[in-house]
């Protein structure tokens, strides 16, 4: 009966676990890393997103995780390391709990909160002819975040939560491309 017991504890685990990975199917697009991001992100004339991104906050999350403070928060919590806790990393970095095929050797999850965490994997719509036209990226997968993405993360179940002003934080963290990078001027 103890033996029956354990082995349905065990497998009860096993199925949760598994019920919370996203699983692999053939043709599913990649995480492949902010980097890949700042090959054209990156021009001031267009819009510098990836600068505003490594200078803001969701570049250091993962980093954050080693702080005295997130180490104190986290052993409050009964959790040893929060760089290596799923109900850490589930916020502080992309892709969390994706398959690893799912993940480009370019991929680096010590990013943090990267560009797609919030637009989605990049390798389908990467490209500059995809990303030149909205709806085409679109259709390949970007995502444009709303206030429903954020909190996702930003919610009452983060140790250090603060209220949330979605209008406020979106100001801090705003990237957007200029006008005049969208399309070209006619003459």
């Amino acid at each position: 009966m103890k033996k029956a017991l354990v082995v349905f504890i065990a497998l009860g685990i096993l199925v949760f676990a598994l019920s919370s990975m996203v699983v692999a199917e053939e043709g599913d697009p990649q995480y492949i890393g902010s980097a890949k991001c700042k090959v054209c992100h990156n021009a001031e004339k267009k819009g510098a997103q990836f600068s505003k991104w490594e200078a803001g906050p969701h570049s250091k999350t993962y980093e954050v995780l080693a702080s005295e403070e997130a180490i104190a928060a986290a052993k409050a919590l009964g959790i040893d390391n929060p760089q290596t806790s799923d109900k850490c990393l589930k916020c502080h970095v992309t892709a969390f709990g994706v398959a690893a095929e799912l993940k480009a050797e370019s991929f680096d999850q010590t990013e943090g909160v990267g560009c797609e965490s919030c637009h989605g994997p990049g390798s389908e719509y990467k490209s500059l002819k995809v990303m030149k036209d909205q709806e085409a990226a679109l259709a390949a997968g970007l995502i444009i975040p709303t206030e429903e993405t954020c909190v996702g993360c930003h919610n009452e179940e983060s140790p250090t939560y603060k209220e949330f002003k979605f209008d406020e934080f979106w100001a801090k963290i705003a990237h957007p491309v200029p006008e005049e990078a969208e399309a070209p001027k006619e003459e």
